[in-house]
């Protein structure tokens, strides 16, 4: 036994030692020492021999390997760090291309060769970039996978746009329901249809998304309607309860019979339609101007006088010139827009703010068309009208800001216009029509303007044989004082305003807005059971009565200015406690309003697809319209997410995935 202690083991040797034959010839490493006589010579022999070499080297390669890993370990570790080098550059090019996308900047040049002056805002961005990171000044891409080609950057662009789309439709899939939005106008040759959701997030917030541009097929309502379900189906959306779906009044788009708003309703029974208001809005002017003609003419004027001042820079000159000589503000003349409303009342107020520069320098510049308009501004009742309409259009002026809103509900939207209703009637008095002829006539004094007297009327010429192109004159001399102006200018204004606003606006049905008004708390059937049922019963939600009763104790605590409207009672009530009531509430407020969202994603695409970039395709148009409007999204962008989408669109010539990490 003490001769096994003693004995000096070559443990080392015969553990790592490969030469089998060398391994039994040296008796240290094969049966150890007992002969402590010598041992010191012989342990200095054999630290000369191969056997020994091989062995140590072994040995600390397996010291390393227990500290580094073994070599497929060690391989591994060298190519994730390669991996992470490139994920790294990629994250780069990845910030450039959401940042040119947010800002709606072009992403090429006209020439993007390496003597190019300017390569365009992407590579001019990345050769910016690299100045000020060290990263990038230290990391030396291959030449062949600089993910920097147009390709690329068409695959990194449409990255983006998935991942934001991603996120909205995470968003619309927790939210358990959604209300479609849809318009279309016309892109060069092609005709896009914009498609908007709008829903309640988590957090009680009304959120409207743009989704996506899809080019039309056909102008039908089939081929619409095909549209829009098929980018719900893309979006794996098809499925949720759609609550609403909202357009223009267009008839291809609001026909109940074939119409989209018919044939949408076919796979999707509980979406109520619901005219924009908006559009509703602008058709109450569009249709005053048609019923009285002196309207008509009136604005057609306002457009030949913004046309003459704008086509012409002489005339524009000497207009300015003549602002400046004249001590007022230096302004423009407002377009006219058949579907703006606000347009409306800004060419009217430019007017009246540059009545007097626009007289004189009509009576300076003195062409055939400057007398012409020179002869029909200088008139009684166009001045009456323009004090007309700025009252008008004044009062309604704050209903369609209000209608741009995305937090607005339904009831809320009624509310207002039978505000604005109301107060149009309460102006039809004699009072209101004399102090408007008054700023008239002081108006007209003050830029020379004679009131013409009042005689019998005139007989009307028979022009028989002759196409008459304008009036005779005739129809304008009866409107020469108060009374008559009154009559014939004022009253009829704003009974057909009011006529309109009274009988538009009411495209959802009944019993579903009767539900609506119900969840208002201003209303006075507010959190009425029966009215509530009846928008339960079109959704198929099981309302229970005693929340009902619960809540109305409960918000009746509350003060008036804790629970304005539908969303702040969404938000006060307990999901928990108040489940069928939630729904219910969550259901008014998903209803939209306007389709004013999708209006905006076509101001996006204008800015977006001007002259200079006719050549992209429809994928390309989309993607840098998504990251264009739904710019407040790219701030939360997940880069590495973008940047996994990016390699596993296709087979890479290297790696950028990580491999899975162990747990």
């Amino acid at each position: 036994m003490v001769a096994e202690e003693k004995r000096a083991s070559g443990e080392y040797n015969r553990l790592f030692s490969k030469q089998e034959g060398r391994l039994n010839k040296d008796g240290l490493a094969s049966n150890g020492y007992t002969n402590w006589k010598r041992a010191l010579d012989s342990f200095r022999d054999h630290e000369k021999t191969v056997l020994h070499k091989a062995s140590m080297v072994a040995w600390m390669s397996y010291k390393a390997s227990k500290i580094h890993g073994d070599v497929a370990e060690q391989l591994q570790a060298a190519s994730v760090a390669e991996v992470s080098e490139r994920r790294e550059y990629l994250r780069r090019i990845v910030s450039v291309t959401a940042f040119l996308g947010k800002q709606g900047i072009p992403f090429r040049g006209h020439s993007e060769t390496d003597d190019s002056p300017n390569k365009g805002n992407f590579l001019e961005c990345m050769q910016l970039l690299q100045k000020f990171d060290p990263f990038l000044q230290g990391y030396k891409a291959p030449a062949n996978t600089t993910y920097l080609s147009p390709s690329s950057q068409n695959e990194l662009i449409g990255c983006c746009s998935m991942e934001v789309t991603a996120q909205i439709i995470k968003e619309v899939k927790e939210s358990k329901m959604y209300a479609v939005m849809a318009d279309e106008a016309k892109d060069g040759h092609t005709e896009q249809l914009a498609v908007c959701v709008r829903y309640v997030s988590l957090e009680g917030d009304i959120k409207e998304r743009f989704l996506c541009l899809q080019k039309l097929d056909g102008y039908g309502a089939e081929a619409i309607t095909n549209a829009v379900e098929q980018v719900l189906v893309s979006n794996y959306i098809s499925e949720l309860k759609v609550v609403a779906q909202t357009y223009d009044g267009a008839a291809v788009m609001s026909g109940s019979v074939r119409g989209v708003q018919a044939r949408f309703r076919e796979k999707h029974p509980e979406a109520v339609y619901v005219h924009c208001y908006a559009h509703d809005l602008n058709l109450v002017l569009c249709h005053t101007c048609k019923a009285i003609p002196e309207a008509s003419d009136f604005f057609d004027l306002l457009e030949n006088l913004y046309s003459f001042y704008s086509v012409s820079i002489v005339n524009h000159d000497q207009f300015a010139a003549i602002q400046k000589e004249l001590h007022i503000e230096q302004g423009e003349l407002a377009q006219i827009s058949n579907t703006r409303w606000s347009c409306q009342l800004r060419s009217v107020n430019a007017l009246l703010k540059n009545f007097p520069a626009v007289m004189k320098s009509l009576q300076m510049i003195k062409t055939p068309t400057a007398l012409g308009l020179l002869s029909k501004i200088s008139k009684l009742p166009v001045v009456y009208l323009l004090v007309v309409f700025k009252k008008l259009l004044g009062i309604t002026e704050g209903f369609q800001k209000v209608l741009q809103k995305e937090t607005i509900d339904l009831a809320q939207a009624v509310h207002y216009k039978n505000a604005v209703h109301d107060t149009l009637v309460s102006q039809r008095t004699t009072q209101v029509a004399e102090d408007i002829y008054a700023m008239t006539k002081t108006t007209c004094e003050e830029n020379n303007i004679q009131e013409p007297s009042f005689g019998p009327r005139r007989k009307q010429k028979r022009m028989e044989d002759f196409v008459v192109e304008v009036s005779c004159g005739s129809s304008s001399d009866l409107l020469s004082n108060s009374e008559h102006l009154k009559q014939r200018l004022f009253y009829p204004c704003i009974d057909r305003m009011t006529y309109e606003l009274e009988n538009r606006f009411s495209s959802v049905g009944k019993e579903v807005m009767i539900g609506i008004q119900a969840c208002h708390p201003a209303s006075d059937t507010f959190l009425c059971m029966q009215s509530l049922e009846k928008l339960a019963s079109h959704y198929n939600i099981q309302l229970v009565p005693e929340e009902v009763l619960v809540a109305k104790s409960f918000l009746s605590r509350k003060g008036p200015e804790a629970i304005p409207d539908i969303l702040s009672v969404f938000k006060i009530l307990d999901p928990m406690m108040f489940p069928s009531l939630k729904v219910i509430l969550q259901v008014a407020i998903t209803i939209p309003v306007s389709s004013c969202s999708c209006e905006r994603s076509f101001s996006a695409l204008r800015r977006l697809h001007t002259w200079l970039r006719r050549t992209m395709d429809q994928q390309r148009i989309n993607d840098l319209a998504v990251l264009s409007i739904e710019r407040e999204l790219i701030g939360g962008l997940d880069d590495d997410k973008v940047i996994d989408t990016f390699a596993k669109l296709k087979s890479r010539r290297h790696t950028l995935m990580l491999p899975p990490q162990k747990k």
